[in-house]
């Protein structure tokens, strides 16, 4: 594990990497607006990934390194997921460009000018929770490249009944929470959630080209 200070037009931010031997494609993922790397579904991918040739790159946006409690308007934390990009794509590898919450809002809205080979969208905010009509629907059917979305089954965000057809993938985790927290009464453990979580996107990640 290396952490990389990242200078953006948002300020610097910085990638944790959890390298795989022998990678053959890099995870770029970041938190959301109310967190950030700690996140459980983050940790996990970054433990099980690199096993499976997936070298996982933790990101940090710049709010967060500055150590603010709120995060910026949605065209500044596009500006830095912009900035960090030649950093992530420096190993020369194909980047899946991923995100939870906010962070995958992100991904989506850039994956097309970047270049980003696919997008991981763990828990896509896809309305405000009591918001259904204020939906965000758009940017994950505009993304443009292949995409996974793993959604809680009661995400207060959009549970995944709610989403609509279209050419993404999706991954439903029973009970989960926005953060995949499932109650202890759940029908499913917290460790299983997890494993719902990393094994889909590991047999997702073998199936891009």
């Amino acid at each position: 594990m290396t952490t990389q200070t990242v200078p953006t037009d948002a300020g610097d931010a910085r990638i944790t990497w959890h390298r795989a031997d022998g990678a053959r494609l890099v995870l770029a993922v970041s938190h959301g607006a109310g967190g950030g790397i700690e996140a459980r579904d983050l940790q996990a991918l970054a433990r099980v990934l690199p096993g499976h040739g997936v070298t996982v790159a933790l990101v940090e946006q710049p709010w967060r390194v500055a150590g603010k409690k709120l995060a910026p308007a949605p065209k500044t934390l596009d500006t830095g997921w912009r900035g960090l990009w030649p950093a992530l794509a420096a190993p020369g590898l194909p980047v899946v460009s991923g995100g939870r919450s906010a962070g995958a809002r992100v991904a989506c809205r850039t994956a097309a000018e970047l270049g980003a080979h696919a997008v991981l969208a763990l828990s896509f905010p896809l309305h405000p929770p009591g918001r259904p009509e204020k939906s965000r629907a758009a940017e994950l059917l505009g993304a443009g490249v292949p995409t996974l979305v793993v959604q809680g089954g009661n995400d207060p965000f959009g549970r995944p009944a709610e989403f609509p057809e279209g050419a993404h993938r999706l991954i439903e985790v029973p009970c989960g929470d926005h953060g995949f927290a499932v109650a202890k009464r759940a029908e499913i453990t917290q460790e299983r959630a997890l494993e719902i979580v990393t094994d889909g996107v590991v047999e997702w990640a073998g199936s891009l080209g």
